[in-house]
């Protein structure tokens, strides 16, 4: 109870106040990612838990947290009164570095005493005010690591909150819905016709299409628009397709070489025959 004081705990009694921290610790191991929320909420209430019987008891001095997280509308908000009103946090971050850094000289050596008393413990050696001794050094160990995992779960829930009203401001409003397509049947794509025929008679089971019958078929679909199809014509095959596209090239050429001799017919015209050659005058 909190009316009591640490010397009316018994010394058998006294690591059951650990029994918070290691909930807490517990929680934080859950691997379901989708309730990792929830999970952060419940060790930070243990964590805390642990904390003020650890002040109430005068088990170390540490600032106690605040007994619930801080809030959504909190994190990420600008402080009012511009560089004025930052130098206060400035004054917190350096403050709170230093209780770190004490903390953490703090619990290495209670991690070596903690070793040194361990092996007599467990063997039961040890008598009772070593036995006293060694659970408050655990749990002054326990505060310290309460103190950093209240802090680490703060950071990380403000992260997984603005991460949701991220996800949820980017979410399509309710009633709509993507247009769903409907799946591709397999079949075997051919070439013209004939071909179709000669694959159909081998592979029963597979329906044969052709490639204009392809291009057709996703243009009603709306998957592909006309030009996407590069107007093919129904009945002309890859090779005839080449052979106009290569005529189309070489037609475009040819115009573009007629053009260059008219214009090079055209500067003749106006420029005589060793123009601006000033190589042997004298």
């Amino acid at each position: 109870s909190e009316n009591e004081e640490l010397e009316e705990i018994a010394s058998a009694d006294l690591k059951y106040l650990l029994l918070p921290a290691l909930l807490g610790a517990l929680t934080l191991k859950q691997v379901d990612l989708s309730r990792r929320l929830e999970h952060l909420e419940s060790a930070r209430a243990h964590f805390w838990r642990f904390l003020k019987l650890c002040r109430s008891y005068g088990l170390g001095s540490f600032h106690l947290p605040p007994a619930s997280p801080p809030g959504e509308e909190d994190a990420g908000s600008p402080s009012p009164g511009g560089p004025a009103a930052a130098q206060p946090s400035l004054v917190a971050m350096a403050s709170s570095r230093q209780a770190k850094i004490e903390r953490y000289k703090q619990k290495k050596e209670l991690e070596n005493r903690l070793a040194s008393m361990r092996t007599s413990v467990e063997s039961g050696q040890a008598d009772e005010d070593q036995i006293r001794e060694f659970y408050i050094l655990q749990i002054q160990k326990w505060t310290n690591t309460s103190l950093e995992e209240i802090e680490s779960i703060d950071q990380e829930m403000v992260i997984l909150r603005s991460r949701g009203t991220a996800k949820q401001s980017s979410a399509p409003p309710h009633g709509t819905s993507r247009q769903v397509r409907p799946p591709l049947k397999p079949f075997i794509l051919t070439r013209d016709a004939a071909q179709a025929k000669v694959f159909g008679a081998g592979y029963p089971g597979l329906p044969t299409m052709t490639v204009d019958d392809w291009y057709e078929q996703r243009r009603r679909q709306g998957v592909v628009s006309g030009q996407s199809a590069h107007q093919r014509t129904p009945g002309i095959t890859d090779e005839e397709l080449q052979k106009q596209q290569q005529e189309k090239k070489e037609e475009e050429e040819d115009e573009e070489a007629l053009q260059k001799a008219r214009n090079w017919d055209d500067w003749k015209d106006t420029h005589p025959r060793g123009y601006g050659n000033r190589q042997n005058v004298g």
